[in-house]
């Protein structure tokens, strides 16, 4: 490795933790009537992102609007604490978060770039000891509620690896990358990366090498 500065960008749903977070948190924020009318009212946009890759950013904004727009942004954040203390206990990866120790202990930084929100991927990465997270935002309205729309993109796909080398540029330099994912949604990372490993249910142990 050239570069003095090492990172290490990792997916969170699937990766760090053992299943997707964003449903889970709808329901848990808004309970499960509310979540079901939502879904109901964006259900042909989620049939046709079910069929389209490129839909599914469009999917996921409309069902974010119909279940946060007008939302206390008070009462979502501390929600989305609450949320995150349960991911911390029950759902994370502990051999995807052993990996991350062994980076951090090498003085490698640790990033979260993930489709996820933001609001309870701080306290999970603040936990594990991360240096930043990159990761989708709801937009808050001048009244202090949210108003259902994204604040930035969908931090998903070729949007990973444009917030990655944003997030590289203003923290000073470029660097020696780890990518560390488990779907189609890090491909562009995985290719951004001079190192990108896949993991998951299907994927193999860490290579002892690493150890």
């Amino acid at each position: 490795m050239e570069a003095t500065r090492v990172v290490t960008a990792w997916d969170f749903d699937g990766t760090l933790s053992t299943r997707d977070n964003v449903v889970p948190f709808l329901r848990y924020a808004v309970g499960n009537g509310t979540f079901a009318r939502a879904v109901s009212a964006t259900a042909p946009r989620i049939a046709l992102a079910a069929l389209r890759d490129d839909e599914r950013n469009a999917a996921k904004a409309a069902l974010l609007r119909r279940v946060f727009a007008g939302y206390d942004v008070a009462r979502f954040e501390q929600q989305a604490h609450d949320f995150a203390a349960i991911v911390i206990a029950k759902y994370l990866r502990s051999e995807a978060v052993e990996r991350a120790a062994w980076h951090r202990d090498q003085g490698h930084e640790l990033v979260i770039v993930s489709a996820s929100l933001r609001s309870y991927l701080d306290p999970i990465a603040e936990h594990l000891g991360f240096d930043a997270v990159l990761a989708t935002e709801l937009a808050v309205g001048d009244d202090g509620r949210l108003t259902g729309e994204l604040r930035g993109a969908n931090v998903r796909r070729a949007e990973k690896a444009r917030r990655l080398d944003e997030w590289l540029a203003e923290t000073g330099s470029d660097a020696y990358v780890w990518a560390y994912g488990d779907s189609n949604g890090d491909r562009e990372l995985f290719e951004r990366a001079d190192q990108s490993i896949r993991v998951g249910r299907r994927v193999r142990r860490w290579p002892s090498r690493w150890s």
